[in-house]
């Protein structure tokens, strides 16, 4: 049996991928490389294909005994959802019915989703659970939760039992080396940081210093990629063992200002970060913490790299390395 990784070239694929060959699973990686890049690609077989395309997502079922699939093969920058929602709903919500009709003609029903802390738009209360309202806020957001009302219509119908992992800030690299982000264009805001110090971008711009926080500047739940990794694979083996679907949050319950991982860089890079304070963006909240609990009782899941140290320095030897 084969677990099929759609998006495996991508940042978080790539990670997963190389944490399922670390286990002993046969990986197969399902990617257009539109986004996802070769580089990050360490093992497994890999299919070049685009997910829009169904007759070549049969193909590659009736090619390989699958028996899980992961999907990450999505759009993901939510500025750019804004301003043209119709690419995300057309990508995002395609690519994974198209996913989804296929693995049931298949036979095949487990499922990983790739999802987001989006789903729950402005959050209600801190940390947040999985029971939170979902109210997503933008069109990034509304798709992960459109995909999730699907999940839990093919359980219901199908018997297609899924782990939907909701991602807060994943962030780090490989700790080995040889796996990091690589975004173009870049949004995130570690690797912002670390581009500037490298004179790679222009200076830093933080959005917002009025946040009712400790220091104004907002407060996010950053989580190691290795971490994220990890769990994809408890999700795997928790559906392999015939585990009920779950909602699943991924993050720390800790946080950290944007003007606390400015200065956590500084530390371990023993550079000045350029940076520039700009006015709020639209739909910016003050905080944003992940409930853990549930990742613990369910996968049995403890992140063990997230601290902002950690984080840092291996992004920092990633990109270091990669510039």
């Amino acid at each position: 049996m084969k677990i099929l990784v759609a998006g495996g070239a991508g940042y978080i694929g790539s990670h997963t991928v190389n944490a399922l060959l670390g286990e002993g699973f046969d990986v197969v990686i399902f990617d257009d490389f539109s986004t996802g890049k070769r580089d990050l690609v360490l093992g497994g077989t890999v299919i070049e294909g685009d997910l829009m395309d169904a007759a070549a997502v049969r193909k590659a079922f009736r090619s390989h005994d699958v028996g899980a699939v992961l999907h990450f093969a999505s759009l993901i920058q939510v500025g750019e959802s804004y301003r043209d929602p119709q690419r995300y709903y057309r990508h995002n919500l395609g690519t994974s019915m198209n996913l989804l009709e296929t693995m049931l003609e298949a036979g095949i029903k487990r499922f990983i989703f790739s999802s987001s802390a989006a789903v729950y738009g402005i959050p209600q209360r801190q940390p947040i659970t999985e029971d939170h309202p979902i109210n997503p806020c933008n069109p990034y957001g509304m798709t992960k939760s459109m995909v999730e009302r699907v999940l839990q219509d093919y359980d219901r119908a199908y018997g297609l039992r899924f782990v939907s992992l909701r991602y807060f800030n994943a962030s780090g690299a490989d700790p080995d080396g040889r796996l990091g982000e690589m975004h173009y264009p870049e949004t995130h805001l570690i690797p912002n940081i670390l581009l500037s110090i490298l004179r790679k971008k222009p200076a830093l711009g933080v959005f917002g210093t009025d946040f009712p926080t400790p220091d104004g500047s907002a407060v996010r739940d950053y989580i190691h990629v290795t971490d994220l990794a990890a769990a994809h694979v408890l999700a795997v083996r928790s559906l392999l063992e015939d585990k009920p679907s779950e909602f699943i949050n991924l993050g720390t319950s800790m946080g950290y200002s944007v003007l606390e991982v400015i200065r956590a860089a500084e530390r371990v890079t023993g550079k000045p970060v350029p940076y520039e304070i700009l006015p709020r963006r639209e739909g910016d909240v003050p905080v944003l913490l992940a409930s853990r609990e549930k990742a613990e009782r369910i996968l049995g899941w403890t992140p063990r790299l997230s601290d902002i140290e950690t984080i840092l320095r291996t992004a920092w030897a990633w990109h270091r390395k990669s510039v």
